[in-house]
């Protein structure tokens, strides 16, 4: 990832929001300082900002990777948070390690990978969040996500629910690295 990447996709993505016809922003972050910065950069400039996080124990044990201080920034700033099971991975990914082979998930994951890992993310929260509850189905948003740490990638995306994923439809790239 370019240590810069993050700020351009803020720029890139308040370029697109310019528009007007698109309300929700979902950002994936783990720490939450991702989430922050977009949280304040969009504080003004979106109707909902969503950041999805890693599950709990996506690092071992129970932790919870989402810093409490970044968590206490990103509600007060009114972002919603979301943590949730990945949806390219989840239970599929148990009997993998345990079993060797690949899942149709994991199979999906990695075909979205051949855009960039971001891509692949984007995709994955797009469903984790409408399955949430936290975005609508009916609505294009922004979906940004990275590889590593920060924001390299941003799409604008129909999301859909995990039991209709193929009905998602990625309609523009905003930002991916070598673009």
């Amino acid at each position: 990832m370019v240590p810069d990447a993050t700020q351009g996709v803020i720029d890139r993505v308040i370029e697109r929001l310019g528009a007007g016809d698109i309300e929700h922003i979902v950002v994936a972050t783990t720490s939450g300082a991702t989430g922050v910065r977009f949280a304040e950069a969009l504080a003004k400039k979106a109707a909902h900002v969503v950041c999805v996080t890693h599950h709990v124990g996506f690092a071992g044990g129970d932790v919870d990777e989402l810093d409490p201080a970044n968590r206490a920034q990103l509600e007060k700033l009114g972002a919603t948070i979301v943590t949730a099971t990945h949806a390219l991975s989840g239970v599929p990914r148990s009997f993998s390690k345990a079993f060797g082979g690949a899942s149709t998930a994991e199979i999906v994951a990695q075909t979205l990978r051949l855009f960039g890992q971001g891509v692949k993310v984007c995709v994955e929260i797009a469903v984790m969040a409408a399955d949430a509850g936290r975005i609508p189905t009916d609505r294009d948003a922004i979906c940004v996500g990275g590889t590593g740490s920060g924001a390299d990638t941003a799409v604008v995306l129909r999301p859909a629910h995990m039991n209709a994923f193929l009905d998602t439809r990625i309609r523009e790239m905003l930002a991916f690295p070598g673009a």
